[in-house]
């Protein structure tokens, strides 16, 4: 008799399918026993209203040992709840435990209406509103700006523009400088025809966005969605997995003038490093940045790369200046135990010596 021409271990076809199955019916099981995937639940209190901005304070069982207050500027392009995803993996909370008194700018969702917004209106209204809201309530003639990926590349143009008003400034994964070719999405930017997408869209799509980052990493999310099965018979572990997508897929549109002028000015035209940027009538020069600055990079980070990130030390005009290299990637800085254990404690740290 010959050799087959295949020799198919049936037994161990069979079990592997039987727990692929098993699997299946763990994960099914799972998901049909959550109601809700809960994020950001931190207590705060809404202070502040604009349009559709909201300014929270968070709240603290015990009065701050920080005496000035700190605003946490996140991105457009996402949900700040990343900054307080879970109870356990929480920046915010961090923060709050080590004494710092904690506001955060919700940029909500904006719709057609917001289309004209411009980098003027966020920078030098929207932020500067919210400074001045601050100021009030807490009677502190400055503030401590905590700002994240794309909202600290607005916080830096804002501290450039008002540094009278900003006692600190804290970058983290923030491109400032958009020359590099060292991540996909900064070599796509520079040939990206934005006017194009603008002009048909008005608002730009978060779904137009989001394909773009999913993009960037493909096979990862695939192999992402196939490890779940490993998890789906421990609930916590899902509802883990699900905040993390809730985050992903709960992104607003972008006001499509605003868009426009972040994709030709930054990416294309690298106009913030340069000190050519202007921001309505007034140019952002970085020297004018004289107030403290602590600059944190992710060194595995494949969205915003180190070289993006670390020029802006070597060009402010701030004495004080520390730049934060973070074994992460670029989410990881915000959500990874590591961050909670290391990275939080030594930002509330360096404010607390600055406050």
């Amino acid at each position: 008799m010959g050799t087959p021409l295949f020799n198919v271990n049936l037994a161990g076809a069979n079990a592997h399918l039987m727990e692929q199955l098993r699997q299946w019916f763990c994960a099914y099981e799972t998901l049909l026993s959550i109601d809700e995937v809960d994020v950001g639940t931190a207590p705060k209190d809404l202070v502040y209203q604009e349009d559709k901005l909201q300014l929270y304070h968070y709240q603290q069982g015990d009065s701050p040992s920080a005496r000035i207050p700190t605003l946490l500027v996140y991105a457009l392009v996402n949900r700040p709840y990343m900054l307080d995803l879970q109870p356990d993996r929480s920046l915010v909370r961090n923060l709050l435990a080590h004494g710092i008194d904690l506001y955060l700018i919700d940029w909500g969702y904006p719709t057609r209406a917001d289309a004209y917004l411009t980098l003027e209106d966020y920078v030098c209204g929207y932020i500067d509103n919210c400074v001045d809201a601050i100021r009030e309530q807490t009677g502190s003639p400055a503030v401590n700006i905590i700002g994240i990926c794309q909202g600290g590349t607005l916080s830096v143009m804002y501290a450039a523009l008002f540094p009278e008003k900003v006692n600190t400034l804290t970058t983290i994964v923030t491109p400032v400088d958009f020359s590099t070719d060292d991540a996909l999405l900064f070599r796509w930017a520079k040939d990206f025809n934005v006017d194009a997408v603008v002009d048909a869209y008005g608002v730009v799509p978060a779904d137009f966005l989001n394909t773009g980052f999913m993009m960037l990493r493909p096979f990862g999310r695939i192999e992402k969605y196939l490890n779940f099965l490993t998890i789906a018979d421990d609930r916590e572990k899902v509802l883990n997995f699900l905040r993390m997508e809730k985050w992903i897929f709960d992104s607003p549109d972008q006001a499509g003038e605003c868009y426009r002028q972040f994709v030709k000015d930054l990416y294309q035209q690298n106009k913030l490093i340069q000190d050519k940027l202007r921001v309505g009538e007034q140019r952002v020069v970085l020297k004018n940045i004289t107030m403290p600055v602590l600059n944190i990079y992710g060194t595995k980070d494949h969205i915003v790369p180190a070289a993006a990130v670390t020029p802006l030390t070597d060009h402010v005009g701030s004495t004080d200046t520390s730049l934060y290299a973070f074994e992460s990637g670029h989410i990881g800085v915000f959500v990874s135990s590591k961050a909670q254990k290391e990275l939080a404690p030594a930002i509330a740290a360096w404010l607390q010596e600055r406050s």
